[in-house]
């Protein structure tokens, strides 16, 4: 993988549709997840914000995205989706415009995380809402969960402190 391989090369929208790029979170761990707000893992919302409070103040990040890539599950748009992650999930962490994340018209952010010609260590293109990658301090890719694996697990939480102490 070169050097210059990594997600801080993308800039990506946030939910106002500012453009926002990813080489701000150099230094930082990341989740990112693909999220929707009609799914039968929403609740994992809950647990985003958990993880997200018990680790950013050690420098990690979770990144949302919302997607309505599978079954029609994310209909809300823009300030909407906020609005339904803060009220109901009391979410803090930044939540991003809705894209896609599979497919031709996935965004290249996404392409790149699935993909291990890209990204040099997962092939994992996401099979439903909430899966969720790992990233490295200098914006690798280094691991991937599951949509049935909670953002607040043993396992995940292990995971990120791991590379949090690295």
């Amino acid at each position: 993988m070169a050097a210059n391989q990594s997600i801080h090369q993308f800039s990506v929208n946030d939910i106002e549709g500012n453009k926002v790029n990813l080489s701000q979170y150099k230094g930082k761990v990341l989740l990112i997840i693909n999220t929707a707000s009609k799914c039968g893992f929403t609740p994992q919302l809950e647990g985003m914000e958990e993880v997200y409070r018990e680790f950013s103040t050690k420098g990690f990040e979770v990144l949302a995205f919302p997607s309505n890539d599978f079954a029609g599950q994310e209909p809300l748009e823009g300030k909407a989706i906020q609005e339904f992650c803060m009220l109901k999930y009391e979410a803090s962490y930044p939540i991003f415009d809705k894209v896609h994340v599979k497919g031709k018209k996935a965004h290249d952010l996404f392409k790149f995380l699935s993909d291990k010609k890209k990204n040099g260590k997962v092939s994992s293109t996401p099979k439903w809402n909430f899966h969720k990658y790992l990233v490295d301090k200098d914006g690798n890719v280094v691991d991937y969960f599951y949509t049935f694996t909670n953002p607040n697990s043993k396992k995940v939480k292990k995971a990120i402190q791991g590379l949090l102490d690295t």
